[in-house]
């Protein structure tokens, strides 16, 4: 059971250590960057990066939110649930709930104007509230991978 818990502990590192570099590095690198571009380029650069990301990111996303649930129910029946394992699931969840109540609906249309080769009219609003949340979706998954890391070297 403990090489079961193991592997699922590190199938959801890896697989949430994908999404945390891509917070990370829109927290650094593209939140500055896009605050030197007009609202034309910031629409269509974002709302093509959003199309293909909304598209292609639920994959790691979700495999490592089931791999640390997976983790924590493997984890459970060998009598071995940690705090850490709960803390990471539970990280990964409110994540997810900031993500899908203020990401999500700001990559909509963003991608929709930018699929209609429009400026968003409320492009920089938009954007505003889409940066407004990165910093905590980056200390989430922080948390997350930081707790599964504890749980692995505890395992």
């Amino acid at each position: 059971m403990e090489t079961l818990v193991q592997t699922l502990a590190v199938v959801a590192t890896m697989a949430n250590a994908v999404v945390y570099g891509t917070d990370v590095f829109s927290a650094i690198v593209q939140r500055p960057a896009l605050a030197h571009v007009d609202d034309a380029v910031l629409t269509s650069t974002m709302g093509q990066i959003h199309r293909f990301g909304d598209r292609r990111m639920p994959v790691p996303g979700v495999f490592g939110l089931l791999a640390t649930v997976a983790t924590a129910v493997a984890a459970g029946f060998g009598g071995r649930v940690t705090a850490a394992v709960a803390a990471a699931a539970a990280a990964l969840v409110v994540w997810l709930a900031v993500y899908n109540k203020v990401s999500a609906p700001v990559n909509k249309e963003l991608t929709d104007a930018a699929l209609d080769c429009r400026t968003a009219p409320n492009a920089r609003g938009l954007q505003r509230t889409w940066d407004s949340v990165i910093n905590a979706r980056v200390v989430l998954q922080a948390v997350a991978l930081g707790a599964m890391c504890v749980a692995l070297v505890a395992s």
